[in-house]
């Protein structure tokens, strides 16, 4: 297969590898935004909690060597590299790479589900910011196709979710409600975007897959204003509301994420977890599509159609 592109590049959200690196990498972050100093520390916190590093940058890693490698057995046979927006590798180090290995058009794949001003509009934003800085060093860049409607993100989910529902009690299983999760945005950047109908085709694909006709779709990592209004509801008032109907077990499924990193470990592992325990509720939560089989070639299938003109 002849390559329209020298190379993919994997655009992701970067993540602090130790404990040196957690407010360094939060201030970039954040930087231009009025957050509380309290919440910042609040921020610094998850991450103590959590074992003082993200994952985010290693499953990245395992997503790009498999990428590399799927590309490799079945054409085009391109080069993998990861450009992070808040952490190293950085955008314009790895297109600045890019160049000096003599690289002029390359594929960008942004590693977001899900569509929105919050999400892709920023790493768009952060990518030609890169591009600019390099001037006459920057390779031409495209973009693929999102993955969100690929039949391989929804068999990621589902896999998931059929390994965590077998950590919960037999007995509690088939009643067990599915709640696909997603990162809250403000609804002014919701408003006029594809995010929240991406997501809820993506929610009815897979309960769909695992034959459940009830699910619920919940946010959270809500991180504005209380003034302002941003998409709910938030997880931990589905499990109150489900709990005071009845309901005895939960799989949560952070569908709105492509891996696991703090506001999964955090906002599901242990704030959510703490809300269930609390309300006598069994909870589980199944893993992100991270490095499976089923979405590293969704991803692949994506390079495939861009390199074919698609």
């Amino acid at each position: 297969m002849a390559a329209r592109y020298d190379a993919v590049m994997l655009i992701g959200f970067g993540g602090p590898e130790n404990m040196d690196e957690v407010r360094p990498f939060l201030q970039r972050v954040l930087a231009g935004r009025p957050v509380p100093p309290a919440r910042f520390q609040d921020v610094v916190h998850h991450y103590e909690v959590i074992g003082g590093r993200s994952p985010l940058g290693e499953y990245t890693r395992r997503q790009a060597s498999a990428l590399q490698a799927s590309l490799a057995r079945t054409g085009p046979a391109l080069p993998v590299l990861i450009g992070m927006r808040n952490s190293a590798p950085f955008l314009r180090d790895t297109l600045q790479q890019l160049h000096e290995r003599g690289c002029r058009r390359v594929l960008g794949v942004i590693m977001a589900a899900h569509e929105s001003p919050a999400s892709h509009g920023r790493y768009r934003e952060s990518t030609a910011e890169a591009l600019s800085a390099l001037g006459s060093a920057a390779p031409e860049l495209d973009y693929s196709a999102s993955f969100h409607d690929h039949p391989g993100f929804v068999a990621a989910n589902v896999a998931h979710i059929q390994s965590a529902l077998e950590r919960l009690p037999e007995a509690e299983r088939e009643g067990a409600l599915l709640v696909s999760t997603a990162h809250s945005i403000p609804e002014s950047s919701a408003n006029g975007s594809p995010y929240v109908a991406q997501l809820e085709l993506n929610a009815a694909q897979v309960a769909g897959a695992l034959g459940r006709s009830v699910y619920k779709i919940a946010y959270q990592s809500r991180s504005g204003s209380p003034r302002d209004p941003w998409l709910g509801p938030d997880v931990n008032d589905v499990l109150r509301d489900e709990a005071a109907n009845g309901v005895r077990a939960v799989v949560l499924s952070p569908i709105g994420f492509v891996c696991d990193h703090v506001e999964v470990l955090y906002d599901l592992d242990v704030e959510a977890a703490e809300t269930a325990r609390s309300l006598g509720l069994a909870l589980v939560r199944a893993q992100a599509p991270n490095d499976h089989p089923a979405f590293i070639e969704a991803i692949a299938d994506r390079v495939r159609a861009a390199c074919n003109g698609g």
